[in-house]
């Protein structure tokens, strides 16, 4: 059960209640009283004629026209019903409940003016299970997500019947929800319909969930790179304490101590202590650049990625509509807290750190399918190579040549291609934060691909190496501890438990490699086998990411 208080969710509270895990409202008597206190604030403005934005007057570039008190009420219901403008794909569920959640979260923090009863139809709807639709484009990210939220909130007030909820395989109109749960349609009070859309919440969520699963990509691909790293026979001096000790940035020295953990008690790791160099006739002195600067060049991407985490929690525990009231003291506020520019810049530093770790993985890839450079590993990893007809995993790299290019792609900039002309040039800067977190989940979703065929290409390239070592595939008594857990997981995931007689992929014609592909991506976002064999590494890069 998550407690909402409008302070102290983390990441992983975000994404376990996107995942379905319940919620309360926090009985806490002063986060209950702030509530209150700023509601009665704005009451207390409305009765004695104070003027305030989208109470007093209209919105964004008409804030000039005043609103006559006998209008003040319908004035938040068109706060909701005028955004009703969406178009594009559905936001996914997930995504929904993230922001149902940091909107209750947020008006929870008492500077919004609302009633608590208010807030409570989210925590209803999150417990029911039913998940407000909303779509993912229409929101600059300005004025908050207006778009989105405003979906949202119409659903949970029941504003009108045109705005739909999925319920346990069902869509019903918003009437027929409430009915359900035995509720009826609330009508809102002087500066609630704007407390309901006018925020950051709807792009922090999406956000918030991608970097959820970007802790467990950043994590997986670790642990691809230390099996890579085993099955090139690469040496374990380039993790070595004394060398990242005087180059000391934090993700360095995080990633190097990663490594020595996920190759601890590897056979097949050249140790290269006490000057001894392990040099092999023919074979370079040192490891090249991509495996010898591993901690150098994913370093500065944990340290990016933490950062951005750490962004996206700082906005998730915000009040972040306008306008804010101080519970304290009464003072009234109007302010710019709804720009969503962190959680904007967050995702596309998300993006461009997952589009470096592709990157790099794709390199790997390279060297391990190529002979001149895999020492001593058959041409694309190829099982069988008395057939003659083999080809191994050559077109598997290019599915990956493919992907790489397109992380790439959408690691470019968002935030900075804004319209300065938005809205009456009222909101003539805006963070295109709800692009730029939908893009981060479309990298996400790639990112998770590539990691897949990058397992099949682990799988086998260790198999191999094995075998090459001492008669039989099987290489689980070869690996580090750590490795050997993913690589019975992923063996398992994509084809069966490791053989002893056979590689993952023997011969060509054997069956598909895109199952064996699907086998794994499939255990990756569904399965118990894959989470739990790196369930140390991610908790050591869930702690570095801040949780």
């Amino acid at each position: 059960m998550i407690t909402i208080s409008g302070e102290g969710l983390t990441l992983s509270d975000i994404v376990a209640v996107a995942q379905g895990a319940p919620v309360r409202l926090s009985d806490d008597a002063a986060v209950l009283s702030r509530v209150a206190a700023s509601q009665g604030r704005i009451e207390k403005a409305v009765a004695g004629g104070e003027q305030v934005y989208g109470v007093t007057t209209l919105y964004g570039g008409m804030a000039d026209q005043r609103v006559p008190v006998e209008r003040m009420v319908e004035l938040q219901h068109i706060a909701l019903w005028h955004h009703k403008t969406a178009t594009g794909p559905r936001l996914p569920d997930p995504d929904v409940r993230a922001a149902m959640l940091l909107r209750a979260n947020s008006l929870m923090k008492g500077y919004s003016g609302v009633r608590l009863e208010l807030i409570q139809r989210y925590v209803t709807f999150l417990n029911a299970g039913a998940v407000p639709q909303a779509y993912q484009r229409g929101s600059i990210g300005a004025s908050g997500d207006l778009v989105p939220l405003s979906y949202i909130g119409a659903s949970v007030i029941g504003l009108d019947p045109a705005f739909l909820v999925d319920w346990n395989g069902e869509t019903l109109d918003c009437h027929a929800a409430l009915a359900r749960l035995g509720l009826e349609p609330l009508v809102l009070r002087p500066k609630e319909g704007l407390a309901l859309n006018n925020g950051t919440t709807a792009s922090t969520g999406v956000a918030a969930n991608a970097m959820g699963r970007t802790v467990t990509i950043f994590a997986l691909s670790m642990a691809v790179q230390a099996m890579l790293a085993e099955a090139l026979l690469a040496t374990s001096q380039t993790f070595h304490p004394t060398i990242h000790a005087i180059k000391p940035h934090p993700g360095q020295l995080f990633v190097a101590g990663l490594f020595r953990d996920l190759l601890a008690g590897s056979s097949l790791i050249r140790s290269e202590a006490a000057g001894d160099r392990g040099h092999r006739q023919g074979a370079l002195i040192q490891d090249r650049y991509s495996l010898r600067c591993l901690p150098q060049y994913t370093g500065p991407i944990a340290d990016m990625l933490a950062l951005a985490a750490r962004q996206i929690v700082t906005e998730a525990n915000s009040a972040n509509d306008n306008p804010l009231v101080d519970p304290d003291t009464g003072e009234t506020y109007h302010t710019g807290n709804f720009l969503a520019q962190y959680t904007g810049v967050a995702c596309d530093t998300l993006r461009a750190q997952l589009a470096m770790l592709l990157k790099h993985l794709d390199v790997q890839i390279a060297m391990l399918v190529t002979p001149e450079f895999n020492n001593g590993l058959p041409p694309s990893l190829v099982g069988n190579t008395g057939h003659g007809l083999n080809m191994g995993l050559k077109s598997l790299q290019l599915t990956c040549n493919s992907v790489a290019p397109l992380v790439q792609f959408y690691g470019r900039s968002m935030v900075d291609l804004y319209p300065s002309h938005a809205e009456q040039f009222n909101q003539n800067i805006n963070s295109q934060a709800m692009n730029a977190a939908n893009l981060a989940r479309d990298a996400v979703e790639a990112s998770e691909h590539f990691l897949a065929a990058a397992l099949v290409f682990a799988v086998q390239a260790v198999e191999l190496r094995a075998n090459a070592v001492r008669p039989g595939f099987d290489a689980s008594d070869l690996l580090s501890a750590r490795n050997a857990a993913l690589y019975r997981a992923a063996r398992t995931a994509a084809l069966g438990p490791a053989d002893a007689a056979r590689p993952l992929l023997w011969d060509d014609t054997e069956g598909f490699i895109q199952d064996k592909v699907e086998g794994i991506l499939t255990d990756l976002r569904q399965g118990p086998a894959i989470r739990a064999a790196l369930a140390p590494t991610l908790v050591d890069v869930a702690a570095f990411f801040g949780g």
